[in-house]
């Protein structure tokens, strides 16, 4: 019984890593082939392209005028993200030092924008947008996206700033600091690996935002992400080995801001830090 029973759990495991293996190679296979057609000349019916070539790239960034939509696409990003570093962090101060009638609820209404899909509130608070004037405009854009940022940030932090004995607080302000004194001198050096991690995460999420920056973004206010769907499905006829150019433009910048996001912060650490709070 229990040799049956080691042999079902050995066919389980082995099952699970060819199934992970399995789509690991596929997704990898599919990013090889966008890769290596952004430089073929051209491949129709061949393991590889009859030639290479890198015009594609000088050919998208011109046709799509990739210098604005990345500037822009950099100006929304790091406006999401200073916006929600900042009432992020004072939101999720005061929601870890203090306790009050509704603090569950409230930290729940925080999660909510995480675990929906974004339509379910994109396409209603779109439609306010627009009634206010903001359809299509850079501070619309900037507005939608806030809804998911500034709670993952408060949500991140919460955890960091619990890990902080209150005592450290409270003996820098008998001995005279003020509270911009603490915060600069005493909050900031220990919270910034936190602070770090939650805003290159809320940089990487902005850039990767396709639903809610498509609602309301205009022609002079597309992020990469939503140009790039424009390409694929707009009228007209282009390239097959442009748009996988400018795909492979948007994964190198998603992906250079994952990895250094990854240098500050483990997906297991918020998690982890929680788990280690004390019980009061």
């Amino acid at each position: 019984m229990i040799r049956d029973q080691g042999l079902a759990s050995k066919i389980w495991r082995i099952a699970i890593w060819a199934a992970a293996g399995l789509f690991i190679l596929n997704l990898l296979a599919v990013i090889a082939v966008v890769i290596i057609n952004s430089f073929a000349t051209r491949w129709l019916g061949t393991w590889l392209p009859a030639g290479w070539t890198t015009r594609w790239y000088f050919s998208a960034w011109k046709e799509f005028q990739l210098s604005s939509v990345v500037l822009v696409t950099f100006e929304i990003v790091f406006t999401v993200t200073l916006i929600s570093g900042i009432l992020g962090v004072m939101t999720a101060y005061a929601l870890a030092r203090r306790d009050f009638p509704g603090k569950r609820l409230i930290v729940l209404l925080f999660l909510l924008p995480l675990l929906i899909p974004p339509l379910t509130y994109g396409i209603p608070l779109a439609t306010v947008l627009y009634q206010l004037g903001l359809g299509g405009t850079f501070w619309g854009v900037v507005l939608i996206n806030l809804v998911p940022s500034f709670p993952f940030v408060v949500l991140v932090m919460i955890p960091f700033i619990e890990q902080i004995d209150p005592r450290i607080e409270a003996a820098a302000r008998v001995f005279g600091a003020g509270t911009t004194s603490l915060f600069i001198r005493i909050l900031l050096p220990l919270l910034l690996p936190g602070m770090l991690a939650a805003l290159l995460l809320v940089l990487v999420r902005t850039i990767a935002m396709f639903e809610l920056t498509f609602l309301i973004a205009g022609p002079t206010t597309q992020t990469l992400v939503v140009s790039l769907y424009y390409a694929v499905f707009a009228s007209g006829v282009r390239a097959g080995q442009s748009i996988d150019a400018m795909a492979v433009v948007y994964m190198i910048t998603t992906l250079v801001w994952l990895v250094l996001a990854l240098q500050f912060v483990n997906p297991t650490q918020i998690v982890a830090r929680a788990k280690q709070q004390p019980v009061h």
